[in-house]
């Protein structure tokens, strides 16, 4: 009796032990698998992380085309003359991923603002040419009347390059100081700008339409964003940009610019005068004198003309981007200022 009773107890002991040394290889089996999804979830984690943060480029933007401005639609490839036009889209998609790669990070958004120069005639730059009009400009062709002049530091006596009205900066700096410092989405690098020159936007700006307009080939898209590096094509109609003419017409700069206001009517005077020679309907005004507007009309009283026959051509205007009027006024419905971008190509 004693002999079993002594085996029972063994037993018992033995198994206890047996159950504890399972309990605590199976704890530890746990631990290793939890170890082991948690490694996991960290790694995917980093791995989104890194893929949020990554540089967008052309590759990574969605471009579908779904037309709302259905009158004077070109293809993508259109017959010009004895040649052929096109939409550039892939240098259109750069542009796309430049912007959103902009907007992505969080700053505080300002826009350069030197209209008429009304904030102040800005000082010469260091190297400074006479361009054709006989105005002083920078090495880069952007002419000091209605620029901003950007410094290498806040303490540098003179500027080095201008900043064109209308362009979208990142404000680097308190908005405060005599010097902001700026980083540009049409400029590389960064510089500082007396701040008079400088429009704070906050930090919500959001870009919901941007204009494109293709100097080379005479044409312009309009392009909603509708989600995270997707953009939809709305329009693809003629239009006739800027021309090199001195004294009074000149080239529509290239960049990348905010829409900074918009005139139902913006009149005009008749070269070298102040007399009212007449208007453009539903102009959207982007850097200086340049609006996208319909086409003039040279009576102050006269009736809108729908269409011209110089659209898609050559360039004609005096700065300004021409347009269909019915097109014009999509755009000026559409595109809401500091909301909306206008990118002018080559």
């Amino acid at each position: 009796m004693r002999n079993t009773i002594f085996f029972i107890f063994l037993f018992v002991i033995i198994a206890t032990a047996a159950c504890k040394n399972s309990s605590k290889n199976s704890s530890a089996a746990e631990l290793r698998r939890k170890d082991s999804l948690e490694k996991v979830k960290e790694a995917k984690e980093a791995a989104e992380k890194a893929e949020r943060e990554k540089p967008r480029t052309a590759a990574d933007i969605k471009l579908d085309k779904d037309i709302q401005f259905e009158k004077y639609t070109l293809e993508d490839v259109y017959p010009y003359e004895d040649t052929t036009r096109i939409f550039q889209f892939d240098k259109i998609k750069e542009k796309l991923a430049h912007i959103e790669n902009f907007m992505r990070m969080p700053h505080i958004y300002g826009v350069l603002d030197n209209y008429k120069n009304r904030n102040g005639e800005a000082a010469v730059v260091e190297n400074f040419v006479r361009n054709a009009y006989k105005r002083v400009s920078d090495t880069l062709g952007n002419e000091k009347y209605q620029s901003a002049p950007l410094y290498q530091s806040e303490n540098s006596k003179k500027p080095s390059r201008y900043g064109r009205d209308g362009s979208l900066v990142a404000i680097e700096s308190s908005d405060t100081l005599d010097m902001v410092k700026v980083t540009g989405l049409s400029f590389e690098g960064t510089w500082y700008v007396p701040k008079r020159y400088v429009k704070s936007k906050g930090d919500s700006v959001k870009i919901a339409h941007v204009a494109v307009v293709d100097v080379t080939n005479q044409n312009i898209c309009v392009l909603e964003r509708t989600g995270e590096n997707e953009w939809k094509i709305r329009s693809m109609n003629p239009a006739t940009s800027g021309r090199h003419k001195p004294p009074h017409a000149m080239e529509t700069p290239l960049g990348i610019f905010f829409v900074q206001e918009q005139k139902a009517k913006m009149f005009y005077f008749k070269d070298g005068t102040k007399s009212i020679e007449g208007y453009a309907p539903y102009a959207s005004r982007f850097t200086n004198g340049g609006y996208i507007h319909g086409v003039p009309v040279n009576n102050p009283k006269g009736k809108i003309i729908e269409y011209s026959w110089s659209l898609g051509t050559t360039p004609r205007s005096h700065m300004c981007v021409r347009n269909a009027s019915s097109h014009a006024k999509y755009v000026y419905d559409n595109f809401k200022p500091f909301q909306s971008l206008v990118v002018v190509i080559d």
